[in-house]
Parts: structure tokens; C-alpha cells; sequence
């Protein structure tokens, strides 16, 4: 990363990004390898712990 870029980033405010939970994604099941199918489960866990933490 330059230096240009790295103060770039130094100035973002990321705590106003979006949280990528429900993002339009399109999953094929017919497609799907098993690296695939691995991180759906591990995207569905993550989400489980991130809405126990927040007590939903």
C-alpha cells in the first residue's frame, strides 16, 4: 500500500459503513463446491454469535 493511499485510508470513518448481514447475494446450490457450502455455514454461524452478542 503506498503511503498516499494508507493516509487515505487513515482518514475513513468505517464506523459508518453499513453491516454486511442480509447483503443481496446470489447463492447457486447447483454450483456450489464444497468450499462454498463450508462458508454459507460459516457465514450462518457468524451470524448467529453476532445476534447473541447484541442480545437479539
Amino acid at each position: 500500500m503506498t503511503n498516499e493511499k494508507k493516509g487515505y485510508m487513515e482518514k475513513v470513518n468505517f464506523g459508518d459503513l453499513p453491516v454486511g448481514k442480509n447483503e443481496d447475494v446470489e447463492f447457486s446450490e447447483e454450483l456450489a463446491d464444497e468450499a462454498d457450502k463450508k462458508a454459507e455455514q460459516r457465514a450462518a454461524a457468524a451470524d448467529a454469535r453476532a445476534q447473541n452478542e447484541q442480545g437479539v
